[in-house]
């Protein structure tokens, strides 16, 4: 396994050369000077129809429809620079930053060819251990000694860590949050591994890489971005978390909207160049070309890695991917960029074969008038929210609405809940332990529609993912029982909850997204 691994970054390192050569002799590609200038979407996206594009709206209206099907928050299908498919599932809307979660990892990756180029990091093999020579690490031997910053492009670092990308419990990702400071619990990580010897999935190596940045520019990752990145390619609106020191976090945690992760994602169809500037080094941007390390992922023996992109080589894509789906998908071969905003865990194939079905032609099509009828008409039904059922309001409403339920120790920390169900703004108060080095717990609240619509809070709103926009509504399945099913906008998660009432006692079982459910009980309180 090491040799391999060793002789897939040698011809990775030859392949990167020859790049470097062609670019030096003006001999490389030579796409993006030949694009129509008006093209570059750095102030706004063009749109067309998708046969102008050689695309079937009819073929695009099934893919909108399978996003309705699967928890899409956000469809975009971008092809020869133009936006050709844009949808928007409700309640959510487009002006609404969307938390891209794990996909944050391959804009920390970009940024690390962006420090290459600039000539800030000399060397993708350059060990990490000497960008923290400051710091005293725990459990340091050669193995660790020998990380480099490829390993940590690559997953292969080595570090012992629990998250596997498949399932299970991530324990790490659990410990990490409770460290005060994330780059010395990374750091101090026993190795498991020879760096090099086996891909595994761990969000501490693009949050080493966040520090890194850091320590090369004297600037955070965000800031580092700000000037390098989002100002090129016209990005004005986004959202980036920070650790307990203060660090980007490199693993997650950014939000942008879906017209602005195209973006990135063109960037990379534009092999790294922007309105005829080299924002990263030759053939950085050439995902499948150097997509060398296998990720040994159980439903596709093929799908490999490469500095922080999934690689589907079966479907000639590479793609930035985040946790319910945040994906930005980009074909090489059809001059496509797709973003996807989802709830739910989006099928990577699905996604591929919907675009590639919907491509006819290199060519212009001739103008479809009721393909394009199927299309629009898939964008506006799910653009529309449609109510729920809603069940006859119990007696017991009134007498539990503005009492406060206590709940001792649990698994989802929850130490209080208040429905106001008789108010004019009916409303959820609650109050759940943080798992962080700066707060003991947090009240948060969001507003309940109670018509079979969501109720949309703000940003502003206290809630459990500040940033985003809290919706949630609610129905009473019988005389005792009242469900909620509530969002945070933005942040690509769905949790349903049910209340169950009995006297002064209350049960509480929440289900999320991914069908993990669980039950508290609960006293009224004081």
């Amino acid at each position: 396994m090491v040799l391999r691994q060793t002789k897939d970054r040698f011809v990775l390192s030859a392949v990167l050369s020859l790049c470097a050569l062609l670019a030096a002799v003006n001999l490389g590609p030579a796409r993006a000077q030949d694009l129509d200038k008006s093209a570059w979407p750095t102030k706004g996206w063009l749109a067309s129809t998708p046969e102008e594009q050689g695309m079937d709206s009819s073929e695009l209206a099934k893919l909108v429809a399978f996003g309705g099907s699967h928890s899409f928050d956000s469809l975009l299908v971008v092809r020869h620079g133009r936006i050709v498919t844009e949808a928007y599932y409700a309640p959510y809307t487009a002006d609404i930053p969307h938390d891209i979660h794990s996909s944050t990892k391959a804009v920390i990756g970009t940024l690390t060819g962006m420090i290459t180029k600039d000539g800030l990091l000399d060397r993708l093999d350059h060990p990490v251990l000497d960008f923290f020579a400051d710091r005293h690490v725990a459990n340091l031997d050669d193995r660790k000694k020998a990380i480099t910053v490829q390993n940590l492009l690559d997953m292969t670092s080595g570090f012992e860590w629990v998250e596997g990308f498949e399932g299970g419990k991530e324990q790490s990702v659990i410990d990490l949050k409770q460290s005060s400071d994330w780059t010395q619990f990374i750091l101090d990580r026993p190795m498991a591994h020879a760096p090099g010897e086996v891909f595994y999935y761990n969000g501490g190596n693009p949050d080493l890489l966040s520090a890194i940045i850091t320590k090369l520019t004297g600037k955070t990752a965000e800031d580092y971005a700000t000037e390098k990145l989002f100002g090129p390619l016209g990005i004005t609106t986004w959202r980036w978390l920070h650790d307990p020191q203060g660090l980007t976090i490199g693993s997650q945690s950014l939000s942008l909207l879906p017209r602005d992760m195209a973006k990135v994602g063109y960037l990379y169809l534009r092999h790294g160049e922007w309105e005829g500037r080299h924002l990263l080094p030759p053939c950085w941007a050439d995902v499948l070309s150097h997509a060398t390390v296998n990720m040994n992922a159980s439903y596709d023996p093929n799908q490999r890695f490469s500095n922080l992109f999934w690689v589907f080589p079966g479907g000639r894509v590479f793609m930035a991917v985040g946790w319910h789906g945040q994906l930005i998908a980009v074909f090489p071969d059809l001059d496509i960029v797709a973003v996807v905003t989802a709830r739910k865990y989006v099928s990577f194939f699905g996604l591929i074969e919907g675009i590639r079905a919907a491509v006819k032609s290199e060519q212009a099509l001739p103008p479809s008038p009721n393909a394009a009828g199927l299309l629009a008409n898939a964008i506006n039904d799910v653009a529309i929210e449609k109510p729920t059922a809603v069940g006859p309001t119990p007696e017991i409403a009134s007498s539990i609405s503005g009492k406060t339920y206590k709940f001792p120790g649990n698994d989802l920390g929850l130490r209080s809940l208040t429905l106001f169900l008789t108010d004019p703004h009916p409303h959820l108060e609650y109050e759940i332990d943080k798992h962080d080095s700066i707060h003991s717990s947090v009240a948060y609240n969001a507003p309940i529609g109670l018509d079979g619509l969501y109720r949309k809070g703000s940003p502003e709103t206290p809630s459990y993912n500040p940033g985003h926009v809290p919706a949630a509504k609610g129905t009473w399945l019988n005389g005792q029982t009242f469900a909620i099913d509530s969002q945070d906008l933005g942040y690509g998660d769905q949790q349903k909850v049910v209340l169950s009432f009995s006297g002064g006692k209350l049960n509480l079982r929440r289900t999320d997204g991914d069908g993990w459910a669980v039950s508290v009980d609960g006293d009224q309180g004081d």
